[in-house]
């Protein structure tokens, strides 16, 4: 779906009217809480999720915690719904074997790193993985759910964004009460500019209820080598993500010159004519056709090669910090050892 505009400015008529429903929303989120009996595996499961509809750079950050871990020597699987994708799992992901329409996005990202599981039943994922070797869990948008215990659960917020109009799913985009999904967090990960004053809120939240929630700050920064073949030239850009704008920014930021935009509902599945369509456009406005490295993994194989992709990764401002409290997470010593 594509994100309502309205979920990102003060509450209106619409956010009112559909409040009610919020609150069904959180009824049924709060009994999913109290019913759950979470399975506690025999290795660290990491958690990365938001407490809002839509991206907010969680793979980037999964992809960051199961990159340190590696570093470590930790053998890291990831593990996600594979939201999009029509397998319920557990299966693990085998690339070139599967496609988007099997696993969803998220999934091929997450598999070309580090083995990854796709697995509706996320405890049965997990199993699945424990048995194939996996000394370490990364779950990519597992904060809603409760079949596992987590180890280290980190909430990424856009720091623009923040928590849009503070209203619950269909009135605003929040999954949860804001208080309720901080209490429940172990970290929180601003990404970009903090615009929305996500820093005070967590602030107030620590006054009121004596819960001091570690915060880090990082930004999603595009792969040099691609930022430098865009600057300075012409693009036809679209994307099919929680917030497209977020992209097309980039885009202006590193240099290059849009001649056109083209914003898709989230997770778009791409029919080969409609690619076609979009390189053609491209081409008559002597521009280059490009997305974001999720969008580019949804395009029909035949396409692909004709649409520039512009990879992005994390960069924090204080990585040290992140880099200690994920490792008394997984009890990374200097030795080596873990558990």
């Amino acid at each position: 779906m594509r994100t309502p505009d309205f979920w990102y400015r003060p509450p209106g008529l619409a956010a009112r009217l559909l409040e009610p429903l919020g609150r069904v929303y959180d009824l049924g989120g709060r009994l999913r809480r109290h019913r759950a009996k979470p399975l506690l595996v025999g290795v660290p499961v990491l958690c990365v999720g938001n407490l809002v509809a839509g991206g907010a750079g969680k793979t980037p950050v999964a992809l960051e915690i199961g990159r340190m871990l590696e570093a470590w020597g930790i053998a890291a699987h990831y593990l996600t719904r594979g939201y999009g994708g029509r397998l319920a799992g557990p299966v693990r992901v085998a690339m070139g074997a599967h496609d988007a329409g099997d696993v969803g996005d998220e999934a091929l990202l997450l598999a070309a790193a580090a083995p990854t599981w796709v697995s509706r039943d996320r405890a049965q994922g997990a199993l699945a993985a424990c048995a194939e070797g996996a000394q370490a869990l990364v779950l990519d948008d597992g904060f809603q759910n409760f079949a596992l215990s987590y180890r280290l659960s980190v909430l990424v917020v856009d720091g623009t964004d923040g928590f849009g109009n503070g209203r619950l799913i269909p009135a605003g985009p929040l999954r949860e009460p804001v208080e309720q999904g901080l209490a429940r967090a172990s970290a929180l990960v601003i990404m970009g500019e903090d615009r929305a004053g996500i820093g005070a809120q967590v602030l107030t939240f620590a006054t009121e209820t004596g819960i001091r929630l570690p915060v880090f700050h990082a930004r999603l920064v595009p792969d040099p080598a691609a930022e430098e073949t865009l600057r300075g030239e012409r693009v036809l850009a679209f994307a099919g993500i929680g917030r497209p704008a977020k992209f097309f920014e980039t885009l202006d930021l590193l240099g290059a010159r849009p001649v056109e935009t083209v914003a898709l509902p989230d997770h778009h599945r791409y029919r080969h004519d409609e690619v076609l369509q979009l390189i053609e456009r491209a081409h008559v406005r002597r521009a280059i056709p490009v997305t974001t490295a999720k969008d580019h993994v949804r395009l029909p194989e035949a396409t692909r090669a004709a649409v520039r992709v512009l990879p992005v990764s994390v960069s924090w401002r204080n990585g040290a910090a992140f880099s200690r409290l994920l490792a008394d997470a997984v009890d990374h010593r200097e030795d080596g050892r873990h558990g």
